[in-house]
């Protein structure tokens, strides 16, 4: 089977189509490691697609906060005006299906799905240390995660975690086997707020008979996506940072 593996789509639709275009024909089943809204303007397009093309979704921290599920006192004052902002933008029918929205990690046969880590839904695994806790609690094999918006991830190699190297910056595509004796934290990166100093939208694809996982940047409108936010009343900083990816 091949999967998409989207993450941190954060309302922007104009990444959202530019990964779609690029995957065209690409897999059989898409996947979320989710943050579908929160910062962008467009949560309503962006969740009504997850919604009917991700098989597996898990929800993210602020999936949490824009629908009422979290207590946002631990958000940042830009965050916490976006979040507000999303809660009153969302449709009734898509607020309630992010609301519903399981908490990680959902566990398949050949790979699991978590935002944060598979120990701590809003944890971030930015390092290997944090990352070498995390792979004591996985059950499979590969894991699929999002939350730092920082393509990449990590191997256990059966001695030590390595860091997996992020794509080049002039580079479309990195492409990485799976050895069957090591285990895997691999995270796509943000599809709607790179933060990893590449502005293109990141994602990843996963073929699990081939035992390969190849990640892909692409380049999207970023001033539509940006003039967007700003006529929303949404943060200027939102639309600054998509530029420079961070």
């Amino acid at each position: 089977m091949r999967y998409l593996i989207l993450s941190d789509l954060h309302a922007n639709w104009e990444a959202l189509e530019a990964v779609v275009r690029d995957s065209e024909g690409r897999y059989e089943e898409a996947i979320c490691c989710g943050d579908l809204v929160g910062y962008g303007a467009d949560p309503n397009a962006i969740v009504e697609w997850v919604r009917a093309h991700c098989s597996i979704v898990v929800r993210g921290n602020h999936d949490k906060a824009c629908t009422g599920l979290d207590d946002l006192e631990w958000f940042n004052p830009v965050a916490r005006n976006a979040a507000l902002w999303t809660l009153q933008a969302l449709t009734p029918a898509n607020a309630e299906w992010t609301r519903e929205l399981p908490r990680g990690p959902v566990v398949r046969p050949q790979f699991e799905v978590v935002h944060g880590s598979p120990c701590d839904e809003d944890e971030y695994v930015i390092a290997a240390e944090g990352a070498e806790e995390a792979f004591r609690y996985l059950e499979s094999r590969v894991a699929f995660f999002g939350h730092t918006h920082v393509q990449g991830g990590y191997i256990w190699n059966r001695s030590r975690v390595e860091m997996i190297p992020r794509v080049a910056p002039r580079a479309d595509f990195q492409v990485m086997e799976i050895d069957p004796e090591c285990a895997y934290l691999i995270n796509p990166g943000s599809v709607g707020q790179p933060r990893d100093g590449d502005p293109r939208a990141a994602y990843a694809l996963y073929d699990s008979d081939a035992g390969m996982v190849a990640y892909r940047r692409v380049p999207y409108d970023v001033a539509a996506a940006q003039r967007k936010i700003r006529e929303a009343g949404l943060p200027t900083l939102l639309a600054d940072r998509l530029a420079a990816g961070r």
